[in-house]
């Protein structure tokens, strides 16, 4: 008898049905589960924590490296009024950053640049205009301090005319800037914001994020090569 044949036999005795069987593979995990590891491992080296010291105090957001020469591209509103802004490495490492380029509000884009002594881990840019609601999606980023948190979630809505990609998944004060990945791990979106009825202090499933292809023609604009 099949191993196949068994699980099927198997399933219909306890009325689970074949569609219910989840293999696990080498540590316990489950196909799904190390598709996250694996994207998140790949990306998360990539990723910045970004600082910046306004009048009233600090502003707080994600980055994600899009050269390995110290290019990083966030949201503008993270670093609006900033007058010093500094980036924090994945290996912990802190520099000073120069704010290159940035677009309004309705974009909410900026490009910054920092000086790495060795070369930096960088992003994969992902394609955003097949996007389909109901994929799934993952993100990356520093929720009130908290860093390299990994969420999930999946495409909620697309607004083609305000040109936002709407999820469910978490994006909370301090993910600003940070990648919407797909399951390759693939950045298809910058995160920019939430909404909820209390000020946007906490996340209720509805963020948004720029779709990466805006990104990668403000990243051309910049006369930045990526590759």
């Amino acid at each position: 008898m099949t191993t196949r044949l068994l699980i099927i036999l198997i399933s219909a005795c306890f009325g689970f049905g074949i569609n219910s069987y989840n293999p696990v593979i080498a540590g316990g995990l489950v196909p799904e589960e190390e598709m996250n590891i694996t994207a998140y491992e790949k990306i998360n080296p990539a990723i910045v924590s970004i600082d910046v010291d306004i009048d009233d105090g600090m502003s707080s957001g994600t980055g994600c490296i899009i050269t390995s020469d110290g290019y990083i591209i966030t949201g503008s509103h993270v670093i609006e009024g900033g007058k010093t802004i500094s980036v924090t490495t994945g290996n912990g490492q802190t520099y000073k950053a120069q704010l290159i380029s940035e677009m309004g509000k309705n974009k909410d884009l900026a490009l910054l640049k920092i000086s790495p002594k060795r070369p930096l881990q960088t992003i994969r840019l992902g394609n955003s205009d097949n996007l389909k609601v109901g994929q799934k999606v993952l993100a990356i980023g520093n929720p009130f301090g908290f860093t390299g948190t990994l969420t999930q979630g999946i495409i909620s809505r697309i607004d083609y005319k305000r040109g936002r990609i709407q999820t469910d998944a978490a994006i909370n004060p301090g993910c600003s800037g940070g990648p919407l990945l797909n399951s390759s791990g693939e950045v298809i979106g910058i995160n920019q914001s939430i909404y909820n009825p209390d000020n946007n202090i906490s996340n209720i499933g509805i963020g948004f994020a720029i779709p990466i292809n805006e990104a990668k023609k403000f990243i051309q604009l910049a006369k930045v090569s990526t590759k």
